[in-house]
């Protein structure tokens, strides 16, 4: 049972590092503060989730009845492959997120796309019996990193009609300095970037983008692609003109933060 069936006026929103696809088979610090959230929330109508890996050049959303599990990634385990998350989707909703955001074309993707493992691997812990619909929107890897923060402003409204948004990707991400030697630590540049973050949605989640600035930004997000759906995030942040609380934080492999926020 997530929560009570009594909408809030305005409801949560969140801003996750999934990190490894095996977290959605695992249980660790992370995955339980991801419970945890799940647990917390009322029960939403919907989840619109914006995944680092549905990016493309088109602004999308999933517009299918029910949308397929899928395991876009390869070299893991078998039991990462077995998962499934058979959310419904919400047609209906796909129609709000075009409406809600215009003038910005939204296509409605009714049999190319599903919900990804940036999706699934963080719902299967956060709402285990995959009850609630799930919608994902693209990121258009043809829009500047502005129009990011302007679109999660937009779709800010959805949150007064029961509908719960997850960015889901991570803050830092930089598969090529991986080290596997360091499971549960981040290198010095990585926690200063990761650091400079949590300064801004704490406090200014508006002014985001000066992390373009910081000396440590090629190194944290060498692509953008998982830095951001963060941005959304702190879109929605901006438009409620509310800071940003820290879920859980920490890092993994020395690349990759995986520190997460709650916006209430």
């Amino acid at each position: 049972m997530t929560g009570s069936v009594d909408l809030p006026t305005v409801m949560p929103a969140a801003f996750i590092g999934h990190g490894s696809p095996m977290n959605a088979v695992e249980r660790n610090r992370y995955t339980a503060a991801w419970t945890e959230f799940g647990q917390s929330v009322p029960r939403p109508r919907a989840i619109l989730v914006i995944s680092a890996h549905w990016y493309i050049n088109a602004t999308a959303v999933t517009a299918m009845a029910q949308p397929r599990t899928i395991h876009d990634f390869y070299g893991f385990p078998q039991e990462l492959f077995d998962v499934q998350y058979p959310a419904p989707g919400l047609p209906q909703l796909a129609d709000e997120i075009a409406e809600t955001v215009k003038p910005t074309w939204v296509g409605a993707d009714r049999d190319s796309w599903g919900l990804d493992h940036g999706t699934w691997s963080v719902l299967v812990h956060a709402f285990p019996d995959a009850s609630i619909p799930v919608v994902q929107l693209s990121i258009n890897a043809e829009k500047p990193l502005e129009e990011h923060v302007a679109l999660g402003a937009q779709l800010a409204e959805l949150r007064s009609r029961g509908v719960l948004i997850v960015g889901s990707g991570n803050i830092v991400h930089n598969l090529r300095a991986m080290n596997t030697r360091l499971p549960d630590s981040g290198f010095d540049w990585a926690t200063r970037f990761d650091d400079a973050a949590a300064n801004l949605l704490t406090a200014a989640p508006a002014d985001i983008l000066r992390l373009r600035e910081h000396p440590d930004f090629a190194a944290a997000a060498p692509t953008p692609d998982h830095f951001i759906p963060m941005l959304y995030f702190a879109g929605l942040c901006a438009a409620a003109d509310t800071p940003a609380h820290v879920l859980v934080d920490g890092y993994t492999y020395g690349s990759l933060s995986m520190t997460s926020y709650t916006l209430t």
